[in-house]
Parts: structure tokens; C-alpha cells; sequence
């Protein structure tokens, strides 16, 4: 055992704690940084779940299968002709693999290049004293470290369906999701937010017959309702069954595959056999072997940390940030709370604004939201005005051959100023940060209307609904 004195340490390499210990190390401190994760050797995997099994991979994947039903179904359109498509999964994963390698590469060497000390393993208190708070490394060899000030950054995990466990064969969580060494002849999906829909439409594009039974009456509830209508229609379009209001039952994983009992909205008994099973009914905040009680760190009854609205937890020197906290659980919110966080360590006033998060699900159509959606300017008796543009009339995207969708404008309707703004459709998860921008600075939709946008590109859409909002488009 080794003892070590920083003057920071940070509990977890994701996108929130490996971004907290960067900005710390800039802003002259003494940081470490401690995480877990492995690759296939044993060796560090820094990134957090967002790197290894989350937003990285899942977008390697999505590129790889919109390249092949592109080639399967859309390059005839352009006069290019493909014969004997073939597809090699192994091949598919490889690259995946190599992404996420690179990545995980990108962030040891930001650590050496910033100074930032790594211990491979896991961080648990083990107790306060006057130098500060010592923490365990349990890993290839134990040690221990003491800090002044320590992040905890250790993000969630999958949240099991009652009664069927992960088991990364047949019953998967967004892990065995992006490790399917086959296409399935049948996949179901339970719960449609975002990794569902993601890997769904990854797996339908490859081949797979795809089914997403989702327990809410409403698709996608946290979207704009009207985004969400139209995302509907385009899935299923796509040959995407989704099933709103659904009950599931008894789920039985066998040598054949899963077979899900379950109700459907209208009260019928139903079954469902398939090949594979992703479960994705959202995340809990991992905080099991913290052991956060040696120092009497508190939890709320979800496990997450307490904290307030700086990120301060109940404890002196004690912060917490990203998915083990309140909010949104996405990787960019963490990144800026570590950011915020090591700038208030430092003295400096950390800005986090949760009204101007953007949120994005990369399926195609892509949906992109940032601020308000209509059903909660209704619900709150807000006064507002809206614009809706589709990218149908929209030159580049006819180019693109990909008009499917719309980008719409929530104003207030006595000032202008942009309350939300909602996207589906091509590339909007590039659109989007020119409304969060705007949303940031306080802009108004004329504001958007009267700033020139490059012609032709996607973009003229956001400034021709920004024109919508006055009734003015130029182009519809």
C-alpha cells in the first residue's frame, strides 16, 4: 500500500469525470483520476460507459448499417448499380471495436498530456480525516489515495427488467445490444427511448424483423408531440412494429430464443417468440461499492447522490456529477458539470444551464429538442406562437434525397424570445447547437429569421421556421 496526496481526485473516467479531472488539472491542480473499466487485454478502458458501450459504439454502428441500406435500397435512385451486396458482421463489429479503442487512446493521452494521474480500478471511500478524504484503488494492486476535494463520477447502469435478467445472450441490455455476433431473424424490444430505438433501428436495417413494445400510451413523451408524430410515421414506414400501451409479463429465455407474454393496449393476451431480447427501460445510478456510508455520503431513495444545484453533496470537498446525480442522464450534461465543477473548486462560478440541454436520438430520422415543447407551454398557460418548416421544401435535403420531417419554433408571444425548438429529420443533430446557442444568449425567432444561412444546406430550414413563427416563410 502507497499512500498519494492530491489535491483532486475523481471517482470515474466518463465523459463527466475525465473532463472534470482535465479542467482541474488546467486550472493548476494536483488530479487524479480513477476508473475501472477494462478492455478485451485487462488494460484501462477510459470513457465510461458513453465510450465503451454507449453513445460511441452505438453511433459506429448506426453509421455502418445506414451505409448498408443505403447500398441495399437507395443508391439505385442515384444511378449507382450494387450487385451481390453482402454483409460481414464480424467485420461490422471489428470497426466498432476500433472506434471505441481509439477513444478510449484519445483520453490517456489528454491525461498525460494534462498531468492527470490514472489509477486503473475501483474507487471507495474509506474514511475523512484532516488531510482530507482517503480513497481505495482496488485494482491489480491495491493502493491508497488521499484528496481534498473528490468528484464522484461513476455514472449508471442498465436498469433490469423485473424477473428477467441480463444474461448478455438472449435478454440484453445495451451492452450484449452492440455485441450480437449475427443478425436475429427476430428482435424485441422493450421500452422505446433512445438506446431502444437506436439499436432497433441498427438491427431492422442489417435484416432483423424488429418489435418495440413500450408500456406508455404515448411515443416518445418527453418529445414535442408533434416531432413525435411524425418520427412514428416514419418508423413505421421503415417496418419498425411499435406497440404503444403494452404490459409484459412473464419473459422466458430458453435455447431457441425469448418469449415475452404480454398485454396489449386494448387488454388482449399476447406472445411474442424471438431470437433476441434488448431491455431498455432506462438506467440507475451506479453507486454500489462507493462505500459511501464509511463517510456518510448521502444517497436518495433511487441510490443517486444528494446534491444541490451546484453539484455540492452533503459533504465538505464532496461533489458529484453526471448520471449518479439529479437531471438528465447524458453524457454532454456531465461533461459541463465537471467542467462547472472543477472551476468551482478553483473559486471560479461554474455555469451549467439545464434549459438549454440539447437532446438527441440518432435514429433516421435523427431527433433533436432543445427548451420547451408545446405540451408544456399548454400546461403551464404560457403564451406562445409557433413555426414549422419541412425539410421537403428544403433544396439541400431533396439533394440529399432524405425530405422526411421538419424543424419547429416555439417563440414567446409577447417577446419573440425562442422557448424551444424541435427537430426530426436529416442531420438535426448538427442543427440543433445553432438553437442552443440561440437559446443561451436569449435570441429571439427573428432573431434566427434575420441571420443569413448558407444555400443550400439544411440549415435554411431552421432560419425558414424561425420565419414561420411571424408567418413569413420564404420557401413553403
Amino acid at each position: 500500500m502507497s499512500d498519494k496526496q492530491f489535491d483532486v481526485v475523481v471517482i470515474g473516467g466518463g465523459p463527466g469525470g475525465y473532463v472534470a479531472a482535465i479542467r482541474a488539472a488546467q486550472l493548476g491542480f494536483n488530479v487524479a483520476c480513477i476508473d475501472e473499466w477494462k478492455n478485451a487485454k485487462g488494460g484501462p478502458a477510459l470513457g465510461g460507459t458513453c465510450t465503451n458501450i454507449g453513445c460511441i459504439p452505438s453511433k459506429a454502428l448506426l453509421q455502418s448499417s445506414e451505409h448498408y441500406e443505403h447500398a441495399g435500397h437507395s443508391f439505385a435512385d442515384h444511378g449507382i448499380k450494387v450487385e451481390g451486396l453482402g454483409l460481414d458482421v464480424a467485420k461490422m463489429l471489428s470497426r466498432k471495436d476500433t472506434v471505441v479503442k481509439q477513444n478510449n487512446d484519445g483520453i490517456v493521452y489528454l491525461f498525460k498530456k494534462n498531468k492527470v494521474a490514472f489509477f486503473h480500478g475501483r474507487g471507495s471511500f474509506v474514511k475523512a480525516s484532516d488531510a482530507g478524504y482517503e480513497i481505495k484503488v482496488s485494482g491489480a494492486a491495491e493502493e491508497s489515495i488521499t484528496a481534498k476535494q473528490v468528484i464522484v463520477a461513476t455514472g449508471s447502469n442498465a436498469r433490469p427488467l423485473p424477473g428477467a435478467p441480463f444474461d448478455e445472450e438472449n435478454i440484453l441490455s445495451n451492452d450484449g445490444a452492440l455485441r450480437i455476433g449475427a443478425v436475429p431473424k427476430k428482435l424485441a424490444l422493450i421500452g422505446s427511448g433512445v438506446i431502444g430505438l437506436e439499436m432497433g433501428s441498427v438491427w431492422r436495417r442489417l435484416g432483423a424483423e424488429v418489435t418495440v413494445l413500450e408500456a406508455l400510451p404515448t411515443f416518445l413523451g418527453a418529445v414535442d408531440e408533434q416531432i413525435a408524430k411524425e418520427a412514428l410515421k416514419a418508423f413505421t414506414k421503415q417496418n419498425l412494429k411499435i406497440e404503444l400501451g403494452v404490459t409484459v409479463g412473464e419473459v422466458k429465455s430458453g435455447k431457441k430464443g425469448v418469449s415475452i407474454a404480454y398485454t396489449d393496449a386494448k387488454g388482449g393476451a399476447q406472445s411474442l417468440e424471438v431470437d433476441k431480447l434488448i431491455v431498455s427501460i432506462g438506467r440507475v445510478p451506479n453507486t454500489i461499492g462507493l462505500n459511501a456510508e464509511a463517510v456518510g455520503l448521502k444517497l436518495d431513495e433511487r441510490g443517486a447522490i444528494e446534491v444541490d444545484e451546484e453539484c455540492r453533496t452533503s459533504l465538505p470537498g464532496v461533489w458529484a456529477i453526471g448520471d449518479v446525480v439529479r437531471g438528465p442522464m447524458l453524457a454532454h450534461k456531465a461533461e459541463e458539470e465537471g467542467v462547472a465543477v472543477a472551476e468551482r473548486i478553483a473559486g471560479q462560478h461554474g455555469h451549467v444551464n439545464f434549459n438549454t440541454i440539447p437532446w438527441v436520438i440518432y435514429t433516421s430520422p435523427e431527433i433533436a429538442w432543445v427548451g420547451q415543447t408545446e405540451q408544456q407551454l399548454k400546461a403551464s398557460g404560457r403564451a406562445y406562437k409557433a413555426g414549422t418548416f419541412p425539410f421537403l421544401a428544403n433544396g439541400r435535403a431533396r439533394a440529399l434525397g432524405d425530405t422526411t420531417g421538419m424543424v419547429k419554433f416555439l417563440a414567446d408571444a409577447a417577446t419573440d424570445e425562442i422557448l424551444g425548438v424541435h427537430m426530426v429529420g436529416p442531420m438535426v443533430s448538427e442543427l440543433i447547437s445553432e438553437a442552443v446557442v440561440a437559446m443561451e444568449f436569449k435570441a429571439s425567432a427573428e432573431d434566427i429569421a434575420r441571420i443569413c444561412h448558407a444555400h443550400p444546406s439544411l440549415s435554411e430550414a431552421t432560419k425558414e421556421a424561425a420565419l414561420a413563427v411571424d408567418k413569413r416563410t420564404l420557401n413553403f
